[in-house]
């Protein structure tokens, strides 16, 4: 039989399993496979970008699509998308794992080096969008939200381009790809 939690009983009373810590959830959550993107803004607070895996849709209805990506708060870009306003997730793929160790920081550089990289251009809100991405979400701030260690920063989707290919995958501590 399942022991379950049920709202007659407190979540303290419950000792079938131990309490979820910090170092457990990072763990599990190596074992979830995600698409790594790079979020991107330009403006009046400047040009920034960094590579993540926390983008989700969050609704196809309404006056326009929106999604959301999570920024850590103490991240460099973080408070610039915020500041700008608008930004572009640029999903990547399976063969464009350069970008995200560059943007993630990982291989040193500066900004300008890492947009160097590809060829970028524009959509509607003028955040950069790598040409050569699989898909690009081209998106203004609606709202944002700070949880725990991070923004939650949710878009409304003014633009899409989309190329053919597979995403580049992020799971068990490295990149991985979608077999045929």
């Amino acid at each position: 039989m399942l022991d379950r939690y049920s709202p007659a009983q407190s979540i303290e009373d419950t000792d079938a399993f131990p309490p979820a810590d910090r170092a457990d959830f990072i763990e599990g959550m190596s074992r979830v496979a995600m698409a790594v993107s790079v979020v991107t803004t330009d403006g009046i607070a400047g040009k920034d970008g960094m590579a993540i895996t926390a983008m989700s849709s969050v609704s196809a209805d309404g006056d326009r699509p929106t999604l959301l990506v999570c920024l850590k708060a103490s991240s460099r870009p973080a408070p610039v998308v915020q500041a700008n306003g608008v930004f572009c997730v640029n999903v990547l793929a399976e063969d464009q794992a350069a970008f995200s160790e560059h943007f993630s920081g990982r291989n040193g550089g500066t900004i300008e080096q890492w947009f160097a990289l590809g060829q970028w251009s524009r959509l509607r809100s003028g955040a950069p969008a790598l040409d050569a991405a699989l898909v690009n979400f081209d998106c203004a701030v609606t709202q944002t939200s700070t949880v725990g260690t991070h923004h939650i920063i949710i878009g409304s989707v003014l633009a899409i381009r989309s190329a053919q290919g597979k995403p580049l995958f992020y799971v068990n501590r490295g990149y991985g790809r979608i077999a045929d």
